[in-house]
């Protein structure tokens, strides 16, 4: 269910940045709090080292007791994937009232509650997971041993070090995460849509969703271009990466503006527009600008590519796959008649994913377009190819097992 849009991800920070407190050989400590899940900091502190066993940390870590790692670092990932081993073990069935035991007997939980039990149980994960800290310094260096040098992938995620700001602490699992994005980030994400090697290549920043499920960028490359405007200007809504808007502009669409309101989000856009040098093909202008939805103007073609699940996001990293209440999706539907040139389509990009799943019924959707003055010209649809659509072990399999992906073609009524 991945998007490249990171539309409604949270607003920078602006109010003063939080602060964690522990005591540390008698005295009390204090560093600024980093936290991507947006997690207030932990109100109890203990010092943990290698001296420390898994199960005591595990016990820890339930209680809502924040490990702050002074010991090795290898040991501190050690630590991690023992604790998660421990979460990963079936839970033992809980002791129930036969009425409640009859009730499992005769019905199985239906999509809506595996899906919501499956999202609870993997907030819990992320919660006892994120109880294991490590210190930062003012320049983002970690004062442990082993550590490894991940000061260009704070840089990445957090800014430029400021000693101003002292020292801070987070997550070993947020520590872990930026490095694996850093890593994404130098590599690339090749995508087949954007021609050959070595020009094809999506480098997404931390924060910004990577456009890992191709099938939907391929629709945008192959869907045919809507004949009764020209010349074409295109807007991509929502642009994350930079990916669609690349696409289009690789089309020969002679005039695209991107928009998003993430500024993570548009300094990648900007950034893989530069590299893939789509602004240098000739006649070709291609503009980032930030914008909730949609930019000032009109055009003759609009692509949005929304979040596909109406639910809340438990942070805001999670703005890319969630969209509560369905906001962007019927804010773009609403706005869409009013920006659209005349003969011009919008594109909704959207997975069936929340219907198989009883998030959102067909019939509300279509709703939505018709209530919003809009008609379907024609609909393109592809099976995801990802490897979950495969795995009958994952809770959801059998929603996924359903799921296309499809690209409305949308006019004004």
């Amino acid at each position: 269910m991945p998007t490249s849009s990171s539309v409604y991800s949270a607003e920078p920070m602006t109010s003063p940045p939080s602060v964690i407190l522990w005591s540390e050989a008698g005295e009390a400590r204090s560093a600024r709090w980093r936290s991507e899940r947006d997690a207030p900091p932990p109100k109890r502190v203990v010092l943990a080292d290698d001296t420390m066993t898994a199960d005591t940390a595990y016990r820890l870590a339930c209680e809502g007791t924040a490990l702050l790692w002074r010991g090795d670092f290898q040991n501190a990932r050690q630590l991690l994937q023992a604790l998660a081993r421990r979460l990963d073990k079936p839970a033992k069935a809980p002791k129930n009232s036969r009425k409640n035991l009859a009730e499992m007997a005769t019905r199985a939980p239906s999509p809506a509650e595996t899906f919501h039990l499956h999202r609870q149980a993997q907030a819990q994960r992320a919660r006892v997971l994120g109880m294991v800290l490590v210190p930062f310094s003012a320049d983002y260096s970690i004062p442990l041993r082993r550590a490894p040098d991940a000061c260009q992938a704070c840089v990445e995620a957090w800014g430029m070090a400021d000693d101003a700001m002292g020292p801070s602490v987070a997550s070993l699992r947020d520590l872990l995460g930026l490095i694996s994005a850093h890593e994404w980030r130098k590599k690339g994400v090749e995508i087949a849509a954007l021609g050959a090697p070595p020009h094809n290549r999506i480098h997404p920043h931390y924060g910004v969703f990577s456009p890992v499920r191709g099938e939907y960028v391929a629709l945008v490359a192959t869907a045919p271009l809507p004949s009764g405007a020209e010349p074409i200007v295109a807007f991509d809504i929502g642009t994350g990466t930079g990916v669609l808007a690349a696409v289009l502009a690789r089309r020969g669409i002679r005039q695209v503006v991107a928009t998003d309101r993430d500024p993570r989000a548009l300094a990648c856009a900007r950034d893989n527009l530069a590299r893939l040098g789509v602004s240098g093909q000739a006649g070709v202008s291609v503009q980032v600008v930030q914008a909730d939805l949609f930019p000032e103007g009109r055009a003759s073609l609009i692509v949005c590519n929304p979040p596909w699940l109406p639910a809340r996001p438990s942070s805001p990293l999670e703005g890319a796959v969630y969209d509560e209440g369905s906001r962007m999706l019927l804010g773009f539907l609403k706005g869409l008649a009013s920006h659209l040139a005349p003969g011009g389509e919008g594109w909704l990009i959207l997975s069936d994913f929340a219907e198989h799943l009883g998030l959102r019924s067909r019939a509300e959707l279509l709703a939505a377009i018709e209530g919003a003055g809009l008609k379907v010209q024609g609909r393109l649809d592809v099976r995801p190819q990802h490897p979950k659509a495969a795995d009958a072990a994952d809770l959801l399999h059998a929603a996924r097992a359903l799921e296309v992906t499809s690209l409305w073609r949308l006019a004004v009524a």
